[in-house]
């Protein structure tokens, strides 16, 4: 079967069909995804993921924020056996089904760690991956934030979103202070008029400065862009405090 740019072989389509029938079964007691029919699944999910499958380089290793049901990891390694994961969920339940996902499947290479992408990015595993990808997470803006620190010089980070134009001006900012140039903005609609898509591609030309993730929820509360550093700048054009004779 076609997936945009890749065709998959009777094995690969064998196991998609068992990751679909693992995530239904999985999903009556943990919600991971609120698509249940098959043709969603083939097409919102399956499609969507392998449509970013010609950035990701031979052999590489690559992480995955929000891993949540394992889009676009879990395709992308059924397809692409010589990628290497390793998958960044905060919630215990979701790891518990990444593992026996990739356990049920036979998947080799996937590492699935139960742990906050701003704690990742800190610790041993910052700058420590060939790409970096990330679906339904956060505005891209956070998005960035949270994946940038994982990614060496030279690598890519691979955004799977909606219609992202906005997003993409809104983080500009951001890329530029986090050392990730934007690459492309790959545009596609998913077969059957199921919706509009957009990769955004991003390169890592320089390393993220140390203090990125700032971590405590501030990626969220108050991402990287230009307005935000206003209140600070205006401070500097305040005139003193002058004490009371």
């Amino acid at each position: 079967m076609k997936y945009r740019d890749f065709d998959t072989d009777k094995n690969q389509e064998e196991k998609l069909e068992k990751f679909y029938e693992i995530l239904t079964g999985y999903n009556q007691k943990v919600n991971l995804t609120a698509i249940s029919g098959r043709e969603d699944f083939i097409i919102k999910h399956v499609w969507d993921s392998l449509a970013g499958e010609k950035y990701f380089g031979r052999g590489a290793r690559v992480a995955e924020v929000g891993s949540g049901g394992g889009f676009p990891s879990i395709p992308l390694k059924i397809c692409r056996p010589d990628l290497k994961f390793t998958l960044f969920e905060s919630v215990g339940k979701k790891c518990a089904f990444l593992k026996y996902a990739a356990d049920e499947l036979g998947l080799e290479g996937v590492a699935v760690e139960n742990m906050r992408a701003e704690d990742a990015g800190r610790g041993v595993h910052r700058e420590r991956y060939d790409a970096c990808c990330a679906r339904a997470v956060a505005r891209l803006n956070t998005l960035l934030e949270y994946c940038a620190p994982l990614v060496k010089v030279g690598g890519i980070f691979v955004a799977y979103k909606g219609d992202a134009a906005e997003e993409i001006e809104e983080a500009a900012h951001a890329a530029a202070v986090l050392g990730m140039k934007l690459v492309c903005a790959d545009s596609y609609e998913l077969p059957a008029g199921q919706g509009k898509r957009c990769l955004a591609v991003y390169k890592k030309i320089s390393s993220t400065p140390a203090k990125y993730p700032r971590g405590q929820g501030k990626e969220r509360k108050n991402p990287l862009c230009q307005q935000n550093l206003l209140p600070a700048a205006m401070n500097f054009l305040k005139p003193p405090k002058i004490a009371a004779a």
